[in-house]
């Protein structure tokens, strides 16, 4: 790149565009049984700092509770289930909880929800009770057009063979244990198509473990869950998300490497802001635009998008 458009925002504008994007809400569905690992899931990719909420995601101050909490990150709103499974009556309860959540609307009269996102236990080998939650009540309450923004994740991925086969030093599973994943996400990934008609992705990943402040094992397929995160949030609040992102480099290096992850991340990030900075800025944002729809360019989008954002919330609050 030989010319720079973003340094052409000015001090004001550039205000501007960090104020529109604090102010962005992102609203996120967390469903998932008890000892899945949606708060560990949730600390490794978005908590750099306390949860606003007396209580952790995935537990509540009262186990008897069958309420949906929210906990706020920011601007993220992390919706959190009460895990299924207790009993036929309870899980009615549940759902109807669910059911009302994703038929809520926003002050524009959106979907409240942005994403739903499932959490499995790659561990387990019955996944009956995910998969009637999504056929019978996820997907039926979503708009058509929304459909995809249901994400499922398959935690625990170094737990999928009782720990055998993963490799403690790098954080990954070895060859065998990478066989079981694959098969998995296969078949997760046909009993959907089955049942729905719909074609989901699933992730396997590991969220790590950290005991008494002792990180015991590191995160695996991170960066690939956070850039399929991205991908499927609504354009304009992908640079929002960016607010949240956990600051610790180390959880998002262990991939699998199919994709370069982190680039398509900030790709979809700088994608978004672009929109922001058309909003303020309308010459620059078309110029901006137009640059990072040239695959030429997809270097300069990558780096460029992470000072950007640095630049602009380095002030979180």
């Amino acid at each position: 790149m030989t010319h720079d458009p973003l340094s052409e925002l000015s001090s004001e504008e550039l205000r501007k565009i960090r104020d529109r994007i604090r102010a962005t809400k992102i609203n996120v569905l967390l469903v998932g049984g008890t000892g899945v690992g949606k708060s560990s899931t949730i600390s490794a990719l978005f908590q750099s700092q306390e949860l606003e909420s007396n209580a952790t995601v995935g537990q509540t101050p009262n186990p008897e509770t069958i309420d949906v909490s929210a906990h706020e990150l920011n601007n993220l709103i992390i919706w959190d289930t009460p895990g299924l499974g207790d009993s036929p009556e309870r899980d009615k309860e549940h759902r109807d909880k669910i059911i009302e959540l994703l038929h809520r609307k926003d002050e524009h009269g959106q979907p409240l929800i942005d994403l739903v996102f499932l959490i499995l236990d790659a561990g387990n080998r019955d996944f009956s009770s995910a998969f009637a939650l999504t056929k019978d009540v996820i997907l039926p309450n979503l708009a058509h057009d929304d459909r995809d923004r249901l994400l499922i994740g398959l935690n625990q991925a170094d737990q999928a063979m009782k720990g055998y086969y993963w490799n403690k030093e790098e954080d990954k599973p070895e060859p065998k244990l990478l066989e079981r994943l694959d098969e998995l996400h296969q078949s997760v990934k046909d009993r959907i198509k089955g049942d729905t008609g719909l074609e989901v992705d699933p992730i396997y990943y590991s969220a790590g473990c950290i005991l008494n402040g002792e990180v015991l094992s590191r995160p695996y397929n991170l960066q690939k869950l956070l850039s399929f995160i991205l991908e499927r949030l609504p354009k304009k609040k992908r640079a929002a998300i960016a607010l949240n992102i956990n600051e610790d480099e180390q959880n998002f290096q262990s991939n699998d490497d199919k994709e370069d992850y982190q680039e398509k991340a900030e790709e979809s990030i700088l994608s978004s802001l672009a929109d922001y900075i058309k909003d303020i800025a309308t010459g620059v944002g078309d110029q901006v635009k137009k640059i990072i729809t040239n695959p030429d360019n997809i270097k300069w989008a990558a780096t460029k998008t992470a000072v950007i954002i640095s630049a602009m919330l380095k002030n979180r609050k």
